[in-house]
């Protein structure tokens, strides 16, 4: 038994896993021999500061590929959520030159501000959430003018035609998982099961329209399982299909401890609510194509595994059942050749990079990352490998220094090792 089959088996107690996983830790943080990073991989920011980006979802890269935009901070060793500006840093891979275009006191150590390029062109704008006028909202920033449109409300994930994105209640997220969230607004529903209010928002990114979409109650009566009773419900993880017209989320509640999830599926607009898995365990999704979706999941028949589903049907296949057994966080190569996930450290705090061949299914391990051990449970530091909008490259957080810091790693040269 592995340890990852044993942390899994842990999951029904909390306590016990926390105390046990810094331990395991700890050790491993003593007993790494570190091992530097390989040739090929380029540290992109500057290692006397601290860095990061976000989420795994989202490129840092413009569609040119010539720039590349994170946050630069100077606490995520120590805080998951903060208060404190983060510099929103680009820079011109070109000429190396760096500059801060803006800053934000609205972010968190796991998916960062939001911080991502505007579509349709990805070129000339960019998107980040901030807290302005003591009330959450998100800037389009114009890179050449410095131009800024400030829209009424956070966003969380953003279509890729530029015009539409989809938000959540950021500061319950913050209360029920720590690293995801925002702590600028208290949450005044952290003693409430089931808050009666909306979760889950459309905002227009063209007219600044914001459209309450689900509330909670709406959600929980949704295909209503008895566990739902006295849990304390959250909403988390959306995702907008690359075609814009649809999304998916997390539906998530804590029971005496315990977390269950559901992946669900809901049009653009609201409606056609769909139950795509429901299984007690969801982890990390990303959308394959306008109806496919990968995920690292749970079905009663099978148990923990990466599935590829479909939407709208109950459609689940394993995939690379006999190489990619652990959690991470998936992602396909936007011309549609290449997968790329990443794995939590193991007992000598080792991250590891898998590329897979989508004709042949063949996972090829491209990198190891040292991970510090200042780094651990809600300040970790997750690679959340993103693609360059060319497929040649990926980019990560990593660990492996003093300080977090953003890397590249240029796949074609990974193929050939």
């Amino acid at each position: 038994m592995n340890v990852y089959t044993i942390a899994n088996k842990l999951s029904k107690y909390p306590k016990i896993k926390r105390y046990l996983k810094n331990a395991y830790q700890n050790i491993g943080g003593i007993i790494s021999n570190r091992k530097t990073f390989p040739s090929n991989i380029n540290l992109i920011s500057n290692p006397r500061k601290e860095h990061l980006f976000g989420y795994y979802d989202k490129s840092p890269w413009n569609m040119n590929g010539d720039k590349i935009i994170y946050l630069e901070v100077s606490n995520a060793n120590k805080e998951y959520v903060s208060l404190k500006k983060a510099n929103i840093i680009l820079k011109n891979l070109i000429t190396n030159e760096e500059k801060i275009v803006g800053n934000t006191s609205t972010w968190n150590v796991q998916q960062g501000a939001m911080l991502q390029w505007l579509g349709p062109d990805f070129n000339t704008k960019i998107i980040y959430n901030d807290f302005r006028n003591k009330k959450y909202c998100s800037i389009i920033l114009n890179i050449e003018t410095l131009e800024e449109k400030v829209i009424d409300f956070p966003v969380y994930s953003v279509a890729k035609n530029g015009e539409i994105a989809i938000s959540l209640d950021f500061s319950r997220l913050n209360t029920f998982r720590p690293g995801y969230g925002y702590c600028n607004i208290e949450d005044k529903t952290k003693n409430e099961f089931c808050p009666n209010k909306t979760c889950i928002w459309k905002v227009d990114l063209r007219s600044n329209k914001i459209t309450e979409l689900y509330d909670y109650k709406t959600l929980v009566n949704f295909e209503n399982r008895d566990i739902m009773k006295e849990a304390y419900h959250k909403i988390n993880h959306i995702m907008i299909s690359p075609n814009s017209d649809k999304f998916m989320f997390l539906h998530r509640w804590i029971k005496n401890g315990i977390k269950y999830d559901r992946l669900l599926t809901s049009k653009i607009d609201g409606t056609e609510l769909f139950n795509l898995l429901d299984e007690d365990m969801v982890s990390h999704s990303n959308w394959k194509d306008n109806n496919t979706i990968i995920t690292w999941a749970n079905t009663y028949a099978k148990g923990q595994h990466y599935y590829i589903l479909k939407d709208k049907s109950k459609e689940r296949k394993i995939f690379c059942e006999n190489i990619l057994n652990r959690d991470g966080h998936p992602s396909y190569s936007p011309d549609g050749k290449w997968l790329i996930t990443d794995t939590y450290p193991d007992l000598k705090r080792k991250q590891f990079l898998y590329l897979i061949n989508l004709k042949t299914n063949e996972a090829m391990k491209i990198a190891e990352i040292y991970s510090n051990i200042s780094y651990k449970n809600e300040t970790r530091c997750d690679l959340h490998p993103r693609w360059k909008p060319d497929s040649s490259e990926i980019c990560f957080d990593g660990a492996q220094l003093k300080y977090r810091q953003i890397y590249t790693l240029k796949i074609g040269e990974s193929k050939d090792e």
